[in-house]
């Protein structure tokens, strides 16, 4: 595993702490090894930095009970959604407590004719969606995994509609949240627009805990389309692909969805979901509208195609078809991993604008062969992000070695494109070295508001900065 750097321990503070928590919280704090362990970051190649205890609040008022005994005694916070984010964010590298959110998974209220809702942080992606099928309404950011929307408005999480209803910073109204000293905020209400005062809704999107806990988020909501059609297209090379995405997004053609998988990804999607995909890469689009705006979209993107050496362009609108194809995707992870069977994934992702993916993708194939790395590609090519998993022996030091540099030379590429280092993944622990290449002095006012609001550096030290 790759090391991650310890801080400071209070252990004191820590000893006293636990024990005031354990007389309020009772059997909802646990120290056991295994769970302790489970809530220190098991899905990266950081290694597990567990904290000290996991307490399991039920209401806003719990959280910020456990927020001022941690201030009194100067113990780290460390939020927990479901533990699927990527660069360490959860891990405790200067023990502490781990809040686990996941018991505060309320949806407290659905305004149908607003388009809004207003969930707890314990509410996942999937769950609010299956409540909300019945309204005629959804929520569209989907990242691969069924995580929290504390954890995903935490890390400003994206995913595959992201490029036309956006992020979690466009879909998010408000927040209400438990700042360092214990106090209690609502950063805006239900207005679709506010000039009051700072937007500090998006000062902790994004934060990943660092400046407080997300305990209430007010999300906007849209109408599910008339009409949904999926498409998939291959192509003679990913380069060609790419292309191809490009055009589409400077015709203006509103495409809900549209993903990138390389030669190595359709292949390993094959196998794991049972389809018979070319195995080229592929292209795979979802179009939202009215019947015959959905069937526009398709037909131009399908001129697009071609002129990229595009073939075997298949659409299709049924819900089955559509969900088969939007699975195996999301499946992608699991699928890659059976490339290398014993393998570790180890997942990054970098952002560019959209003019320079091409090369910034065949740039990547290119160095991880260099580099005689496996390294299938998938990525949210409407927007310039993509993901790259590589499969490393981690008790190979060659390979992990390898795996390092390949990292660091795609975030310094992607920042060298005026692009960004993390596209949705968030810094956490894994990505710090890359934020001052990125942002240069401006992390040093990120530093000034954390020091302002969490003077002692209690909340999720250790990350981003």
């Amino acid at each position: 595993m790759v090391q991650a750097a310890a801080l400071q321990r209070n252990e004191s503070g820590i000893e006293t702490a636990v024990g005031v928590l354990k007389q309020r919280f009772g059997d909802r704090l646990q120290t056991g090894a295994a769970i302790r362990e489970q809530h220190g970051h098991t899905t990266t190649w950081i290694e597990n930095q567990s904290p000290d205890a996991v307490v399991f609040p039920h209401s806003t008022e719990e959280v910020a009970n456990i927020v001022k005994v941690c201030a009194a005694h100067k113990v780290p916070v460390i939020p927990f959604g479901t533990g699927t984010s990527l660069e360490g964010h959860v891990n405790a590298p200067a023990g502490g407590i781990s809040v686990d959110l996941s018991q505060m998974d309320k949806i407290l209220a659905v305004n149908v004719g607003d388009l809004d809702c207003v969930v707890q942080p314990g509410v996942t992606r999937a769950d609010l969606n299956t409540h909300l099928r019945d309204q005629g309404l959804f929520f569209p950011i989907d990242p691969g995994a069924n995580a929290s929307l504390g954890g995903m408005a935490a890390t400003r999480a994206s995913g595959t509609n992201a490029v036309r209803y956006g992020t979690m910073k466009d879909n998010v109204l408000s927040l209400e949240a438990v700042m360092p000293d214990g106090q209690v905020i609502r950063t805006g209400h239900r207005a679709r627009k506010s000039s009051a005062g700072y937007d500090l809704t998006r000062l902790l999107i994004g934060a990943e805990g660092t400046l407080g806990i997300i305990t209430e988020i007010t999300l906007r909501l849209h109408g599910i389309p008339e009409a949904i059609s999926s498409a998939r297209c291959s192509f003679p090379t990913v380069d060609a692909a790419c292309q191809a995405v490009m055009l589409t997004i400077q015709y203006g053609i509103p495409v809900a969805r549209i993903e990138l998988l390389d030669q190595m990804s359709v292949k390993a999607a094959n196998a794991y979901s049972g389809l018979d995909l070319p195995e080229t890469p592929l292209l795979l689009l979802e179009f939202h509208g009215s019947d015959s705006g959905a069937a526009e979209q398709a037909e131009t993107f399908g001129q697009i195609a071609e002129e990229f050496g595009g073939s075997d362009i298949t659409t299709t609108s049924t819900t089955e078809e559509r969900n088969k194809l939007w699975q195996a995707r999301h499946d992608m992870y699991w699928a890659s991993l059976q490339l290398r069977p014993g393998a570790q994934g180890i997942s990054t992702d970098v952002c560019v604008p959209i003019s320079r993916l091409a090369d910034c993708v065949t740039a990547a194939q290119e160095k991880a062969a260099e580099l005689g790395l496996l390294a299938p590609i998938v990525g949210h090519v409407g927007d310039g992000n993509f993901h790259t998993l590589l499969l490393i022996d981690m008790d190979n030091p060659t390979e992990v070695a390898s795996a390092e540099d390949f990292v660091g030379w795609l975030n310094d590429m992607a920042i060298s494109m005026e692009g960004t280092c993390t596209g949705e993944h968030g810094i956490g622990q894994g990505k710090r070295p890359y934020l001052v290449k990125e942002l240069g002095a401006a992390t040093a006012y990120m530093a000034a508001i954390k020091s302002a609001l969490d003077p002692d550096n209690i909340m999720n030290p250790g990350k981003i900065l």
